[in-house]
């Protein structure tokens, strides 16, 4: 089915009302419609005027949902971000949007739960089997060391 400009209009605006978007979905979203390049980009620029679109916002939501519910780190954030070809600043803002106390509770409670959980021949193939699984969460390697020999020198487990 053909869609006039409005009807896209229409379609984009519900789209990024659902939830939050990046402007790369939304652009890849317009592709299904048969409109010209000028009128994509007149559907992009009403969607930040209406504030439908906001590249900021989206990945402060982004960053908070990833961590919260996948808990992800601020590398593999960072990553996906860049992937969805958000800003430099936006990715910033958005990463400031995480607690550093909860950043570090949630990742020292990763480490005791893998920790805890792996089956090694030895302590150090455990530390770094679960080195390892923080750090693809996207864990900085220097904090997930620091809280790993800590963990294994209070002998938490």
């Amino acid at each position: 089915m053909a869609y006039t400009y409005a009807q896209a209009l229409e379609k984009l605006k519900y789209f990024c009302a659902y939830q939050e978007r990046s402007h790369s979905d939304v652009e890849k979203k317009l592709y299904e419609y048969p409109l010209t390049k000028e009128e994509r980009e007149n559907v992009i620029a009403t969607l930040i005027s209406e504030n439908y679109l906001n590249e900021e916002r989206f990945a402060i939501a982004f960053t908070e949902g990833k961590f919260r519910i996948k808990k992800w780190g601020k590398q593999k954030i960072k990553a996906k971000l860049k992937e969805k070809k958000v800003s430099e600043y936006c990715i910033r803002k958005g990463l400031e949007a995480l607690e550093e106390e909860e950043y570090n509770d949630t990742l020292q409670e990763l480490i005791k739960q893998k920790y805890n959980q792996t089956k090694a021949n030895s302590n150090y193939q455990r530390k770094a089997k679960t080195a390892r699984y923080c750090i693809q969460k996207g864990f900085e390697s220097a904090l997930v060391w620091e809280y790993l020999n800590n963990l294994t020198t209070n002998n938490y487990d």
